[in-house]
């Protein structure tokens, strides 16, 4: 049996690694973290220009793909990721032109079967106004570039993903809860140990919404 994979999305801003590292503390988990600063074309893909676009993507497909890696993924334990697999295809459709996505879709579709797949998949949710609020509070100067729309078919996408997962899926409105509440993080960490076992018993699919208290 395969360590379990819990992985989070959610658009920029919506909380996935403080969930994660607060996920990780609760369960015991390690911690695959996206390689994030180590991107060199990030901040000028986001800022448009055109020659960073394709090789920032497959930095990040090339990165995801090895933390991810089948071959390497350990027989025991809970990993927990701060983003999910399926959401390089979700940024390369937004970002790259066809010609870009010309070359990047048949690698991604090559390494996409070489990556261990989500046991549960957590959705974060929040309003456009919130995610551009946080956007501003943490001061990356690229992000500033993005717009209540660009946030909400990001969103749209997601739950698309989401739909079409084949696991579990748990979603959580991060507007709504505050998971640096300790409180909170150990009632959602209570929820994934549930749905981590039903996972380990069925494999039936459902998906859930964790509501606030």
């Amino acid at each position: 049996m395969a360590a379990t994979l819990i992985s989070i999305i959610g658009p920029p801003a919506s909380g996935k690694t403080t969930l994660a590292e607060s996920l990780c503390a609760q369960l015991a988990a390690e911690m695959v973290r996206e390689d994030y600063a180590g991107n060199p074309f990030l901040a000028d893909s986001y800022l448009g220009k055109e020659e960073a676009r394709l090789p920032g993507q497959l930095y990040f497909l090339v990165s995801r793909a090895g933390q991810l890696s089948r071959a390497s993924w350990p027989a025991r334990g809970v990993r927990v990721s701060d983003y999910g697999f399926c959401q390089d295809r979700i940024f390369a459709q937004l970002k790259l032109g066809a010609d870009e996505l010309a070359i990047y879709e048949p690698l991604r579709a090559r390494l996409e079967n070489l990556v261990h797949p989500p046991d549960l998949l957590i959705r974060l949710t929040a309003s456009p106004r919130v995610l551009l609020g946080r956007i501003a509070a943490r001061g990356r100067g690229f992000e500033r570039v993005m717009t209540a729309e660009f946030l909400e078919t990001i969103d749209g996408l997601y739950a698309r993903a989401a739909a079409e997962a084949k696991c579990e899926v748990l979603a959580v409105d991060t507007g709504q809860t505050d998971f640096r509440a300790d409180s909170n993080v150990r009632e959602l960490a209570n929820t994934v140990r549930q749905l981590i076992g039903q996972k380990r018993l069925s494999p039936q699919r459902t998906q859930r919404t964790q509501s606030k208290k």
